[in-house]
């Protein structure tokens, strides 16, 4: 007897396929359950599971529905450009919260990358993206005292390092030593994103270094929610 896996492999095959269409409604759980003769209940889980996933949504009263992937929000990789700007040129309804600034505890990479010495204070100050009202996105820079001497007094009021650093005359921003992953929500994460442990995060770490003076101004961390995003590269 097929299981619930089973029914979300079969309906994923169809929904990457061309077998239906972006707002397409999906068979009902009676359908599905008579198709594969399976109890309810696990049709009902495997849809859970797929609206987990980001790949379908529900009407109340009306059933299931294919979500339009295409719509996802676009986000180039490999840039550094103000992403709180980018969202409000493509006309989201787009809010930055900054949601803490603290000092870390010694971390050997992320002060080599900033190079820094072990006695030497670095913050980290995280950034939750949210549009129509859904966090997507968690940014956290990582940036030393010693470049910032405030920073522990204006960390908290900071929603976009971007205008931060260019009100500090660093103006011409490149990223370097690029690193991607795939990962899951941990439990800290699902709480900032109110998500499931199903949705896949993008993490994008990156340094920060203003060209003009060679100096890394940040390491960062991105966290990008999977089922929000597609992705693309700079290529200049």
């Amino acid at each position: 007897m097929p299981e619930e896996l089973d029914i979300v492999d079969h309906l994923i095959a169809h929904l990457q396929g061309e077998k239906y269409e972006a707002d397409d409604q999906l068979p009902s759980e009676n359908e599905l359950a008579h198709l594969f003769r399976v109890p309810r209940i696990t049709v009902r889980r495997a849809y859970e599971r797929l609206q987990e996933l980001g790949y379908i949504y529900t009407k109340q009263g009306k059933g299931r529905f294919v979500k339009d992937r295409q719509k996802n929000i676009p986000i180039v990789l490999f840039t550094y450009k103000s992403f709180s700007k980018r969202m409000l040129e493509l006309g989201y309804n787009y809010e930055s919260k900054n949601i803490f600034c603290e000092p870390i505890e010694y971390n050997d990479k992320i002060y080599r990358a900033l190079q820094v010495e072990e006695n030497e204070r670095v913050f980290k100050i995280g950034r939750l993206r949210i549009v129509d009202h859904v966090p997507i996105a968690l940014h956290i820079s990582y940036v030393a005292e010693h470049m910032f001497d405030n920073i522990e007094q204006q960390g908290n009021n900071i929603t976009s390092m971007y205008d931060f650093y260019q009100s500090k005359g660093y103006t011409d921003l490149r990223s370097k030593e690029i690193r991607l992953q795939m990962t899951y929500a941990n439990k800290y994460e699902r709480e900032w994103f109110a998500c499931s442990g199903l949705i896949p995060l993008m993490v994008v770490d990156s340094e920060c270094v203003d060209f003009n003076s060679g100096k890394t101004v940040e390491y960062s961390k991105v966290l990008y929610r999977g089922d929000y995003f597609t992705y693309s590269v700079d290529g200049g």
